[in-house]
């Protein structure tokens, strides 16, 4: 079959767009291939897997490297980019969808500030596995198609084998895209990225609309991923985009036991992407974001920036509202629960309760047997004692088991199926696919799967960005 791959970006902002080639692979080896998503985009699986195989690693097409700047942990780097990836184009899915087809570990690229470009199994596997785990919960993200191993050594702390990612979005477009564009001064640029946003996610909007859409779906994002316990770990300008999807998974990570000032990731040093500072840091983000759109919204500097603080000001509340109204579900309930949640919160952080286990374990309280919720806590008499006020509002048992995972990517296991994955053996992947690709059916023989982690080994784990 022939795929026809549009270059919608690269025509709308020239500028933002370096012609590049990927790496060449001689003998590359498929080892993981998303077939559902395949047929969602209109490719055949089987070709794909011969034939068609080229196109995952970017067989000699030319696609572009993006520009874009951003805050990296607060601070500004006003040139940064694709340096190890490649859009190779756009192509319309069964639904009419443009969709982005994207690499990472491709070989360097003008922008590869001194990397080598390429990427190891194991962090491409992780992206694979954790971003089709959140599709499956029903969180926006970005989707993987394949991994392909390229035969190639990746030289970290020791010799690795190298691996390609094909990525699916509904576009790359970022914060630090807009950074970038108003960084150049070029206010032809900036309007004709802000064009290009509108036309592919929201047509017809207004710029001031455009910004208004995109605090909307960054306050549900960022929601959604805290009622499952998603920690993004690296929260940089550049990785937030413009679409509302969950983008880059280094070093994110899902919660073990409930404390806001979680954090996983091997380079937050001071918790700046802790667990309960993401819609904070999300709420910077978008600041960010106003900033660099200010002269779309009026040519008068002051009423540009009072319709920015406006809808920047509404942040808080949308979050909030998501988080609450997110929570009320979980615990299967309606109302104003604020009261409620608040002591919750506090009994499943001073008593280090799994997040996940307890959620999906309270529903067997509203069904009659407490017991299995109650047996997370050393504080008995306090959870008995709000377990009581909370049947009181009659909640729905099965409402809540829709919505209250027993799979997720737990860290542990995300661990042992890419340690075996790096091995060569792959089963372990699958296995755990199996399960976090249909998050809220328990079935038997995946006990192992719902299981919290060793306690040893929670204590300790980091996780690592995989460049």
């Amino acid at each position: 079959m022939s795929i026809s791959l549009s270059s919608d970006f690269a025509t709308a902002v020239p500028e933002m767009a370096v012609s590049w080639e990927a790496a060449p692979v001689a003998e590359p080896e498929l080892l993981v291939l998303n077939e559902p998503l395949a047929r969602e985009l209109g490719l055949d699986p089987a070709w794909l897997r011969a034939d068609g195989l080229p196109l995952l690693v970017g067989g000699g097409r030319t696609g572009v490297a993006q520009a874009y700047a951003g805050h990296q942990f607060g601070g500004y780097s006003p040139r940064l980019g694709d340096g190890r990836a490649l859009l190779l184009g756009e192509l319309t899915d069964a639904g009419g969808r443009l969709r982005d087809l994207h690499l990472k570990g491709s070989g360097r690229t003008p922008f590869a500030r001194g990397g080598d470009g390429l990427a190891a199994i194991g962090p491409m596997l992780r992206e694979y596995v954790v971003s089709e785990a959140m599709h499956a919960l029903g969180i926006p993200t970005t989707r993987s198609l394949a991994v392909v191993a390229t035969g190639a050594v990746v030289q970290r702390d020791e010799p690795l084998a190298g691996a390609v990612l094909a990525r699916v979005a509904a576009s790359h477009l970022r914060v630090g895209s807009f950074q970038y564009a108003r960084n150049t001064g070029d206010a032809d640029l900036l309007r004709r990225l802000a064009d290009h946003a509108i036309a592919r996610h929201h047509p017809g909007s207004t710029y001031p609309e455009l910004f208004e859409h995109v605090v909307a779906a960054q306050a549900d994002l960022v929601a959604r991923w805290m009622l499952v316990g998603f920690i993004h770990g690296v929260m940089n300008t550049d990785n937030m985009t413009i679409s509302g999807e969950t983008i880059d998974y280094g070093p994110c990570a899902f919660m073990e036991a409930y404390d806001p000032a979680t954090r996983y990731s091997s380079i937050d040093h001071r918790g700046r992407y802790a667990f309960g500072n993401q819609p904070i840091i999300a709420e910077w983000n978008l600041a960010r974001l106003a900033e660099a759109l200010l002269p779309l919204f009026d040519d008068d500097q002051d009423k540009a920036v009072a319709m920015a603080m406006e809808t920047l000001g509404t942040f808080p509340e949308r979050f909030e509202r998501a988080w609450i109204d997110g929570l009320g579900r979980k615990l299967g309930v309606s109302g104003d629960v604020k009261p409620l949640l608040k002591d919750l919160l506090a009994l499943l952080q001073e008593n280090h309760v799994d997040f996940t286990s307890f959620f999906r374990l309270l529903s067997q309280a509203a069904r009659g047997d407490a017991e299995p919720a109650r047996s997370l806590f050393l504080d008995l008499a306090g959870i008995d004692a709000w377990i009581a006020r909370w049947c009181e509002l009659g909640p729905d048992a099965d409402a809540m088991d829709r919505v209250n995972p027993v799979y997720v990517p737990r860290n542990h296991l995300v661990e042992e199926a890419l340690a075996a994955g790096a091995d060569g053996d792959l089963g372990p992947v699958h296995r755990l696919l199996d399960a976090i690709t249909r998050p809220f059916e328990e079935r038997p023989g995946l006990e192992y799967f719902a299981a919290p982690a060793p306690q040893d080994f929670s204590a300790t784990y980091r996780t690592f960005c995989g460049t």
